[in-house]
């Protein structure tokens, strides 16, 4: 292309994510693709697909993942997008470099990317820019040019989908006898060090806390914790750990009730169907704390608007660009030193 030339139009939608297992006999090869070049050990291995076959072996984020499709879909239709969505997995079937090879059979020229990830991270976000590179140079000559639409956490429309799960969520006896905790994945310290993750969940937070209250919604207590480790434990990872914190509020609040908003997730991944809604819950009533948990931010009818409104902002250069708070929308594209891989992982 010469370097005054026009781009191309956009021509399709792909919903890039994570993938998991449809069924029981799926769960130890799925499992050892995500965990390949780890050196995790065979018992926790195991000991992970026992999580998986207590939930018959299939993932919630693939149900999730399906019904978006069908919503965005709609919500395209509804405001004359005319882009044929597809879906491709890190994963799992659907596997991202068959997606792009039929995308490609199909005539597409240059695709709209939303990855399943608010946040900036190697895993949220660069790792999926990887996946792209790798899918298409599978493909090969004529492969369609895949554009990653921006992180969105600040998004208006992402603080209002969370803020309206955690409404929904309230107990009996409303938010000022309640303690509102904030859950993300953990990582390695190092990890976050070379991001803007931590920051961004922060902020997120934040803004969350200033819609609710904005609805005349304030809680008792409010914090941030971090789930679902899987590191050695010689590694420093981002704490505190949500275990640590719940033992912190039932200490110094006894028999608070805990709402946890899974903030860090848009779907319900096995860290919010398990981590979260067996072993934390359980955690909850050993310790004598009320519990609820906020759905998936994903199933919110404004995270559908959200991401409608990030392709339309790619296709109209002149619309503006929404965020809330102290940081700016994310730019476009990533900076190249931006959520690199630490050296040695």
């Amino acid at each position: 292309m010469a370097l005054n030339a026009t781009p191309r139009p956009f021509d399709a939608f792909l919903l890039l994510s994570f993938g998991g297992p449809e069924a029981p006999a799926d769960v130890l090869p799925f499992l050892e693709t995500v965990l390949r070049g780890r050196n995790v050990p065979r018992p926790r291995l195991l000991e992970v697909a026992g999580h998986y076959h207590g939930f018959g072996g299939r993932s919630p984020l693939n149900r999730d993942n399906r019904r978006l499709l069908t919503v965005l879909a709609a919500e395209f239709r509804a405001h004359g997008l005319a882009l044929p969505l597809y879906w491709g997995n890190r994963n799992w079937y659907p596997w991202l470099p068959a997606t792009v090879r039929r995308m490609q059979a199909d005539g597409v020229r240059r695709g709209l990317v939303l990855a399943t990830s608010a946040f900036g991270s190697y895993s949220g976000c660069r790792q999926y820019l990887e996946d792209l590179d790798r899918a298409r140079a599978a493909a090969g000559p004529g492969a369609p040019e895949l554009v990653k639409l921006r992180l969105f956490y600040n998004h208006p429309r992402f603080i209002a989908a969370a803020a309206g799960a955690i409404r929904a969520a309230l107990p009996g006896a409303g938010a000022a006898h309640a303690h509102l905790l904030f859950t993300a994945h953990s990582i390695p310290l190092a990890m976050a060090q070379a991001s803007p993750y931590e920051r961004q969940l922060r902020e997120a937070a934040e803004l969350v806390l200033a819609e609710l209250k904005n609805l005349g919604v304030e809680f008792a207590g409010c914090s941030r914790a971090w789930q679902s480790r899987s590191g050695p434990p010689a590694q420093p990872w981002l704490e505190p750990a949500l275990e640590t914190e719940m033992r912190r509020i039932a200490a110094e609040c006894p028999g608070t009730h805990l709402l946890v908003s899974p903030l860090g997730f848009l779907s319900d991944h096995m860290e919010v169907a398990y981590d979260l809604d067996v072993e934390a819950k359980k955690l909850a009533a050993e310790l004598g704390l009320g519990w609820s948990r906020a759905a998936a931010i994903a199933e919110q009818p404004a995270f559908a608007t959200l991401v409608r409104e990030l392709v339309e902002e790619r296709l109209d250069s002149t619309r503006p660009r929404l965020a809330l708070g102290p940081s700016p929308a994310p730019a476009d594209d990533c900076a190249p030193d931006c959520c690199l891989l630490p050296a040695g992982r």
